[in-house]
């Protein structure tokens, strides 16, 4: 797949939320600006100004408006994950699924159908391998190293050194390396594997030891040679025992050419142009996913058709947090490439699809089942697991109390670094999300991050005067009695500027 698809594609995966109203949203966002002690609000639960400001502060990280931001989307994910807990909700529902694993099933669709071309790319070159191999285009060795002392070049000891690999040389055959380099070699990321470096490009070595090597016919082994590691004895393979990883390696040179091209050539076609308003469009999207999913309006054109702002917002799905806050302040240069880069993947998998690319039942169940251990495993070490609620209470109000009281307490843990952080994915998030009202408030953010910020200077103001003086007397310190203390030197002077 090519690194472009990667990066926007490979890695996570999305959900498209359900249709909500203009109006509900904007009603939704007022009520929360309303609130500016409230930095966020996840179903009936709001995480405070002073309840973030003090969790902050008091932590070990770094005071920034980012960590803020980022911090308040994990409380938002895991306490959504808490309220789906308490009504034993499993995020499974077909439309919920297919919602949320939409990008996951374009991207396998897509990586078959990149698959597929690869093997055309690759299959009329394969026939050469052998002539580039014999050519040196692609290289492969086998060696055993005799080390000489670190830091010792005496003449006689290096003369030593030598004496060994050349009576060592006297007695290895091609069939007798392997076993001679495993008992002998002083190279150990290699020796345990009889000598083995694998297959490697021209450059990779150092110029004796390639040299040396390609003198080689394959199947030969040569005299001692010697560079800064040492004496180093090498066999260069026969393309039989080597052809697997020859075919591999050149066989990814010339699928990543193949990609760059084909790349190129689909950018030369896409006919891309951002619309007048589209890099302000961007930063609107990214900043509020859900007043967009539905805005039919472009943010660019291509050959084909037009990107709108309701295509962006379901792409930001697949986006971690702090990706999309990094794109509301992304230099307006910076934003087109982005955006050419969605486009292409789109027409990528509309390729796929057109050529019927499809999955099979255990690629799908695989996927789903992926998803599903994701939360059943989020549920289980966030301590809000179904059954348990369901047994500590017997009414909805009191099991989302306790829900939301044991998440609390995790983040507290969290912050103090006594438990692992719990990834809520892509999809998961993005089907949390689409079931159930949350709301991030930018006032509130702003207003924790400043008393985060002035706890934080409080802190480290009162550690600083609490410190205890050193016993051991320092350069220019004081005695009690006023003096320098006794064997005191003048600190030295600042080093010079360099130029």
């Amino acid at each position: 797949m090519p690194r472009s698809v990667t990066a926007f594609v490979c890695a996570t995966v999305t959900a498209v939320a359900a249709v909500t109203t203009l109006d509900s949203c904007r009603a939704f966002k007022d009520a929360m600006t309303a609130h500016v002690d409230v930095v966020a609000q996840a179903g009936s639960q709001q995480l405070s100004v002073e309840r973030l400001g003090k969790m902050l502060g008091a932590s070990r990280l770094p005071v920034d408006h980012d960590v803020v931001r980022q911090l308040t989307q994990v409380w938002v994910d895991y306490q959504l994950l808490g309220l789906a807990a308490v009504a034993d909700d499993s995020l499974n529902q077909p439309a919920t699924v297919d919602s949320a694993l939409w990008g996951v099933m374009a991207n396998m669709r897509a990586k078959k159908w990149f698959d597929q071309l690869a093997k055309t790319w690759v299959g009329a070159d394969s026939l050469k391998y052998p002539e580039q191999y014999a050519e040196g285009q692609v290289l492969a060795a086998r060696h055993i190293l005799l080390s000489t002392p670190r830091g010792d070049t005496a003449p006689a000891k290096i003369d030593s050194v030598r004496r060994k690999a050349v009576a060592l040389r006297a007695t290895v055959t091609p069939a007798t390396f392997a076993d001679v380099a495993m008992k002998n070699s002083q190279d150990p990321g290699s020796a345990r594997r009889g000598g083995d470096l694998g297959v490697f490009q021209k450059g990779q070595m150092v110029p004796a030891f390639e040299q040396t090597l390609l003198a080689l016919k394959p199947g030969q082994i040569s005299q001692p040679v010697r560079t800064q590691f040492g004496w180093h004895i090498i066999y260069r393979p026969t393309y039989d025992e080597v052809k697997g990883e020859v075919s591999h390696s050149a066989g990814a040179q010339i699928t990543q050419k193949a990609e760059s091209l084909y790349i190129a050539r689909l950018d030369s076609s896409l006919g891309f142009k951002m619309a007048p308003s589209g890099v302000t469009m961007v930063r609107a999207v990214a900043k509020d996913r859900a007043l967009h999913r539905t805005d039919r309006t472009a943010i660019a054109v291509y050959t084909g058709g037009e990107f709108t702002a309701g295509r962006l917002a379901k792409w930001l799905e697949m986006f971690p947090p702090q990706a999309r806050q990094q794109l509301q302040v992304a230099p307006d240069s910076e934003i087109p490439h982005m955006v050419r880069a969605i486009v292409r993947n789109e027409v990528i998998i509309r390729q796929a699809d057109s050529a019927k690319v499809t999955l099979d039942t255990s690629e799908t169940n695989g996927i789903r089942h992926g998803y599903q251990q994701v939360i059943t495993n989020a549920w289980t070490q966030l301590g809000v697991d179904p059954r348990a609620l369901a047994d500590s209470a017997k009414t909805p109000a009191q099991r989302e109390a306790i829900a939301a009281s044991h998440i609390e307490g995790y983040l507290d843990k969290l912050l103090a670094m006594s438990v692992r952080y719990v990834d809520i994915p892509a999809p998961v998030d993005a089907a949390l999300h689409q079931k159930y009202d949350s709301k991030i408030n930018d006032a509130g953010v702003d207003r924790a991050f400043a008393l985060a910020t002035q706890l934080r200077k409080a802190s480290d103001s009162v550690r600083a005067s609490t410190t205890p003086p050193s016993a051991v007397p320092l350069p220019g310190s004081q005695s009690p009695a006023g003096g320098p203390s006794a064997g005191a030197r003048p600190a030295p002077p600042p080093p010079a500027a360099k130029p």
